[in-house]
């Protein structure tokens, strides 16, 4: 089979995606056309994810208040250790898979669509390895910082395989630039299943934050080999035997300047996820665990708006790569970029006038009055949350363009200009601290986004 055979079995999103002229030159529809075909995508992700919501509010209100503020602080503390361990270390590939892999679709090249996923593969899956082994041996060193009690730090070192539930870009990325929107939202279910069932269970049982800890690994572990499992039989699906036995050839050849490409995405992808994974350490380094189990609950509020950013970002990345691949002008990329955001914004605004509304009552009904002090700062995470919404397509246009490392620079300069005054803004604020340094990065990461986004595509 030869690079030129068209891909076989195209979905119906890919063939709506686009159509052939008299002349035979690939042709894209309107703006209007690809922000709908943006919003489907997201509407079919958050059906997912608003299952995957209700669970995750379930398994929260039982967590919380069986362990009350200082044991799930721990529990969180130990999550978000080895979160930020996993985000330092780890080397997602999805955004160049979609990237590259846009223009091997565009011009039906099989094998060099599934070199480049084998490639992707063995960078993940050797980053993910370099981050479980990072987690396992920096326990003994910050888990007595952090307030960990002594079963909390026995079982760390295991739980660093957690780490292995955000391995698993290399396959999202490929459903993505399938359109396989579907079966991401499906995947959604897994996590929060799993924690539920173990939630449950633990509860039932009288077990205390070492089986929390298990349930939270099992849901990781079980997430990692759901997407696995999705990504291996698309690609045995569209492209055959060419998965497995792909012609010999160099992906560095095949992709011009993939590798920096791929460091720059992921130290863009490191530093925009930094603040929101160190926070909660933060906090517990210098307040203890019980304040980090408050903050985590008011962080958990900003989800509703967090989870629909990064997903119409991702959604927009493979069709802004599509527009991209086909040779389409900065002025198609900047109307479907305004249209998205505009309309992502004015949806915050109905959640942000609700939680500043009802801060108390929120935080109440989610975790218990043993967490009431928490309505404060989350009012300014959700502010925070609401101008971030601009962040994650400005991303992916940049990326699109093929310039990742801008928006690293942007995110760059945000963390480092405001991520050293957490400290400092903890012991002068309290908690409200740290509400005040997620708005102020938000505006200033985002305001950046939106410059370079809009100067970059005008050229």
């Amino acid at each position: 089979m030869s690079d030129s055979k068209p891909l076989e079995a195209h979905d119906e999103w890919a063939t709506a995606r686009r159509a052939e002229n008299p002349d035979g030159r690939m042709v894209t529809d309107r703006p209007a056309g690809r922000v709908r075909r943006i919003f489907a995508s997201l509407g079919l992700v958050l059906g997912g994810k608003a299952g995957a919501g209700i669970m995750s509010l379930g398994y929260l209100l039982l967590a919380t208040r069986y362990l009350g503020p200082k044991d799930y602080g721990v529990l969180v503390l130990v999550h978000a250790y080895v979160t930020t361990v996993c985000g330092v270390i780890e080397f997602p590939s999805w955004q160049a898979i979609v990237r590259y892999g846009a223009e091997a679709d565009r011009d039906g090249q099989v094998h060099r669509l599934s070199r480049l996923l084998r490639f992707g593969a063995k960078v993940e899956l050797a980053g993910g390895a370099l981050a479980v082994i990072s987690a396992m041996v920096l326990v003994p060193f910050v888990g007595p910082h952090l307030g960990w009690s002594p079963k909390a730090m026995a079982f760390a070192p295991y739980y660093a395989f957690a780490v292995l539930g955000s391995v698993r870009s290399t396959p999202s990325g490929y459903l993505q630039l399938c359109g396989r929107f579907d079966l991401l939202g499906l995947h959604n279910l897994v996590q929060p299943t799993v924690r539920l069932i173990g939630t449950l269970v633990v509860i039932a049982c009288g077990w205390g934050v070492k089986s929390f800890l298990f349930a939270w690994l099992l849901a990781a572990l079980a997430e990692f080999a759901a997407m696995w499992g999705l990504g291996l039989w698309m690609a045995a699906k569209r492209l055959g035997n060419a998965i497995v036995r792909p012609e010999p050839g160099r992906v560095t050849d095949d992709n011009t300047g993939i590798w920096r490409f791929m460091l720059a995405s992921n130290a863009d992808v490191t530093l925009g996820d930094l603040t929101g994974r160190v926070a909660p350490l933060v906090i517990g380094w210098v307040m203890g665990p019980a304040m980090a189990g408050l903050f985590a609950v008011a962080q958990r509020a900003t989800v509703i708006l967090a989870q629909p950013a990064q997903i119409l970002g991702n959604a927009s990345y493979a069709e802004l790569a599509h527009i991209v691949a086909g040779g389409y002008g900065g002025r198609a990329l900047r109307q479907t970029l305004l249209k998205v955001v505009g309309i992502a914004v004015l949806a915050a605004v109905p959640v942000v006038l609700i939680v500043g509304i009802f801060p108390t009552q929120i935080i109440r009904l989610m975790a218990g009055p043993a967490f009431g002090a928490a309505s404060g700062v989350m009012i300014a995470l959700v502010a925070a949350r609401a101008v971030a919404l601009i962040g994650p397509p400005c991303t992916s246009a940049l990326t699109a363009l093929g310039h990742p490392a801008r928006s690293m620079w942007a995110n760059l300069l945000s963390s480092f200009a405001f991520l050293p005054l957490l400290p400092w803004l903890l012991t002068t604020f309290g908690l409200m601290g740290a509400g005040i340094q997620a708005v102020a990065q938000a505006v200033v990461a985002n305001g950046l986004l939106a410059v370079l986004v809009w100067r970059t595509s005008g050229r």
